[in-house]
């Protein structure tokens, strides 16, 4: 798929599961500071993400944008794989 210009959200992570026909679950990480002890902590979001042409394996690095509903819980799809998991 090719890039476009919108205000659709945009994440970056990591292919945790790719058992799902045209689906992948991604999780995405990012650092969130504590409100009162000022520590940077982690905090991870899994997205289902659709992937019309089943390439993405585990571990790829694939960039993700918001979509319309495409099933109960797939709202994201899959712009392009970043970068391959190490075989």
């Amino acid at each position: 798929m090719e890039e476009r210009t919108t205000k659709r959200k945009t994440r970056v992570g990591t292919v945790v599961s790719d058992r799902m026909n045209k689906t992948v679950v991604v999780s995405v990480e990012r650092l969130v500071k504590h409100p009162k002890y000022g520590k940077y902590m982690r905090r991870r979001n899994k997205f289902k993400a659709h992937d019309e042409e089943n390439q993405c394996r585990i571990g790829d690095r694939v960039l993700i944008q918001e979509s319309r509903p495409l099933s109960k819980t797939k709202h994201w799809v899959v712009l392009k794989i970043l970068e391959r998991a190490a075989v």
